[in-house]
């Protein structure tokens, strides 16, 4: 907090249950009213339980579609209905590459996942007369400190970059998506891996 504040940002923080249909409204209202309208919107959370065909049923499916994607949805809309009219926006949706490779035992995971990208384009043809742009990001593994020595000797050599990704490869990207230098980047998904591969 003391680091954000260095930077001369504002900010608020808030706990809360994306999973809850009134999740994605609230947070936006205490938003608007805490810090005004808002013109940035990065979907970022999600929901990941690793299940194979064997051990998935509707609970776990559920977890995993009420925050991957009715969450999801529901903040892109409640976002774009709050600042329509006002100004434009940047909505940058977080996936892990879906469209590119399969993840065995992983079903629930990779299934409401991969719904983000094909609803980041249709969504995106509505968004663009309101001056809102979307697209989508795969980030691929990131080491921001939840990954042990094994892992990381394992996914070392599927970097083409010879690397493991870090927080401020993909923070360039984000912040370049929500510049106005990005404004004719619409509906695209873009793999910000550092040729990640598996």
């Amino acid at each position: 907090m003391k680091e954000i504040r260095g930077f001369g940002v504002r900010y608020e923080s808030m706990q809360l249950d994306l999973s809850q249909t009134v999740a994605p409204q609230k947070l936006l209202t205490e938003v608007y009213n805490k810090l005004g309208s808002p013109s940035i919107l990065v979907n970022n959370a999600t929901h990941s339980v690793d299940v194979d065909f064997r051990s998935t049923n509707a609970e776990n499916l559920a977890a995993h579609y009420n925050v991957n994607v009715r969450g999801t949805c529901l903040l892109m809309v409640e976002f774009a209905r709050q600042i329509e009219g006002k100004h434009g926006g940047r909505i940058i949706n977080m996936v892990s590459g879906q469209d590119k490779s399969s993840e065995p035992e992983n079903f629930a995971y990779m299934a409401t996942k991969g719904m983000v990208s094909p609803f980041t384009k249709s969504v995106t043809l509505e968004l663009v007369p309101l001056h809102i742009t979307l697209n989508a990001v795969d980030l691929g593994p990131l080491d921001t400190g939840w990954m042990n020595s094994e892992l990381k000797e394992y996914l070392l050599p599927i970097f083409r970059m010879g690397r493991i990704g870090q927080s401020k490869d993909v923070a360039k990207l984000i912040n370049f998506l929500e510049s106005d230098e990005s404004e004719w980047i619409i509906g695209q998904i873009i793999h910000s891996d550092g040729g990640f591969f598996d």
